[in-house]
């Protein structure tokens, strides 16, 4: 009888416990709405959102309207409200004021930047594109890790004009395999007479992608000859199951690609 006494008072304040921590979770969970707010605001109290509005409803998702002059503040901005306490989810409204410059421009602008972003850092073993339409930019194609891959969308977030951004970059596969194959079809390229000037200038290089052993080379080079070798050299290698040959003749866009 006494154990059963001493098992129905454990219950009882195990009941009363677990009761209790329950009120306390759901009155800490139950955050006021212009409390989180005020949060928000705290946390963007910076030049660069003067413009930013909050609102926080009561399911604790953030509003966030108004205008700011780069991209990168309104992706930044979206990314540090996700993090404040009693926000559930972020809708992000704000838009970038910054200077309209024509699509064809910003196209050439970027692509400039691209080429020498990360120089001596495997840039060589990217092949990111650009699409540019009404100021949002679209990068594709491959980066070599993640490192290239964030540093090529920072850099279009940074840039004035920019509206928005979309990420559609493929990173290529951890492989000790490729990056030995990666390694050697650089060297067989460019170690190649008639093709070694391409490795002088580093917006000008050969790009070599690879994923799984199968290698696509990418570039502007000046001739089919120099075209047609790249990829003898690059076929030649041990190892390497395929090659994709992408690369564009010098005044020929029309050129077929293998």
């Amino acid at each position: 009888m006494t154990r059963i006494i001493a098992s129905r008072k454990l219950f009882l304040l195990a009941a009363t416990l677990f009761a209790a921590f329950l009120t306390l979770s759901q009155g800490a969970s139950a955050a006021e709405p212009q409390d989180v707010a005020a949060a928000v605001r705290a946390k963007l109290d910076k030049s660069q959102y003067k413009n930013v509005q909050v609102s926080v409803d009561a399911n604790g998702i953030a509003a966030l309207s108004g205008t700011v002059s780069l991209y990168e503040y309104k992706d930044d901005a979206d990314k540090t409200v996700h993090k404040v306490k009693g926000v559930t989810a972020v809708r992000n409204d704000i838009a970038v004021s910054g200077p309209s410059v024509p699509d064809s421009q910003m196209q050439k602008n970027l692509v400039e930047k691209l080429t020498y972003d990360r120089v001596g850092y495997g840039n060589v073993f990217d092949a990111i594109t650009v699409r540019v339409q009404n100021g949002v930019i679209t990068l594709g194609g491959h980066a070599h890790n993640y490192p290239n891959r964030d540093s090529a969308l920072g850099l279009v977030a940074s840039t004035p004009g920019v509206k928005d951004v979309v990420d559609e970059i493929s990173v290529d596969p951890v492989s000790p395999m490729d990056d030995g194959i990666r390694v050697e079809v650089a060297r067989a390229i460019y170690s190649f007479p008639t093709l070694n000037r391409y490795a002088i200038d580093p917006a000008m290089p050969i790009r070599i992608s690879v994923q799984n052993g199968n290698v696509a080379l990418y570039g502007v080079v000046d001739s089919v000859a120099d075209k047609e070798a790249a990829f003898i050299r690059a076929n030649g290698v041990p190892g390497v199951f395929s090659v994709k040959n992408y690369l564009e003749v010098a005044n020929q866009p029309g050129e077929k690609q293998k």
